[in-house]
């Protein structure tokens, strides 16, 4: 399981860097990986843009099962 939550890591990087890059420079990322020009689509630009969804969709709905699986729960606070 812990491939799949280092999969979707990796998805919704390169899909927040994608997005930053259009919003900030009208440059995307996932077409010129694929060599296409801005705004146009292919059936393989479709399949990663669903592809990060599905990882966005997989990090919210797992996400205190993907901490726990890490070792990253946050420990409750204490009386000082």
């Amino acid at each position: 399981m812990k491939t799949l939550d280092v999969i979707a890591a990796v998805l919704l990087v390169v899909g927040g860097l994608n997005w930053g890059l259009v919003s900030v420079a009208h440059f995307d990322l996932v077409a010129a990986i694929f060599g296409m020009k801005f705004g146009e689509t292919s059936t393989l630009s479709s399949v990663v843009y669903a592809l990060v969804g599905l990882a966005a969709l997989y990090q919210a709905v797992y996400f205190k099962a993907i901490q726990h699986r890490w070792g990253h729960e946050s420990a409750p606070a204490r009386a000082r």
